[in-house]
């Protein structure tokens, strides 16, 4: 079984069903209609969130088992979610259609994969197109409530702004709080957020 597939199947959800708190910071910024892609969403609470904002929201996950709580979540919600299950890397990307990318805590991937991860995102949005980017730097790894082991795996400023070195920077932010995300994120988190604007 998939270690994903493993990780989700449970009667809860393992993230919570609330938005992230980053993305929800970020509503000003979202306007009905527009298109949003929801990368590595899990068990859809974004895509579901952005879906209820108006959004026409695109989600995807590698996890069958999180895409199926996906749908249930959205269809209990009453909203609209184009939900389906897919490997990143090798998964049809969409090109410069997006009004939106949303990609919350997608750390799984090693730097290779992240590179092609990055490029992919940048190249599916629309001129003008938002990305919203939330990850854990390698503080993380002391405090031990969340994410990868894995060090190369964590973002820093540096690591991000040379990522979207061709984007407009609109916030980069560094800073510790405290995530309530269901019991996958909980507790006192080292933090950095990125919403940046393809030009």
């Amino acid at each position: 079984m998939n270690p994903w597939d493993q990780r989700y199947d449970r009667a809860d959800y393992l993230f919570g069903t609330r938005p992230n708190a980053f993305l929800e910071r970020c509503a000003p910024l979202l306007r009905p209609g527009a298109t949003a892609l929801a990368v590595a969403d899990g068990e859809g609470r974004n895509g579901v969130w952005l879906a209820e904002r108006g959004l026409a929201v695109r989600s995807v996950d590698g996890s069958a088992v999180a895409v199926a709580k996906a749908c249930r979540l959205a269809a209990a919600r009453g909203v609209a979610l184009a939900a389906e299950v897919a490997d990143l890397d090798g998964w049809d990307w969409p090109i410069g259609t997006c009004d939106v990318v949303v990609a919350i805590f997608v750390q799984f991937a090693a730097p290779p994969l992240r590179a092609r991860m990055f490029a992919a995102m940048r190249a599916a949005l629309a001129p003008g197109g938002l990305l919203l980017l939330e990850g854990y730097r390698p503080e993380q790894i002391a405090y031990g409530t969340g994410g990868p082991s894995a060090v190369e795996n964590l973002y820093t400023a540096d690591l991000l702004r040379a990522a979207f070195a061709d984007f407009e920077i609109l916030e980069l932010a560094a800073y510790d709080a405290v995530l309530e995300e269901g019991t996958g994120h909980a507790g006192p988190s080292a933090l950095i957020d990125l919403v940046a604007r393809r030009r």
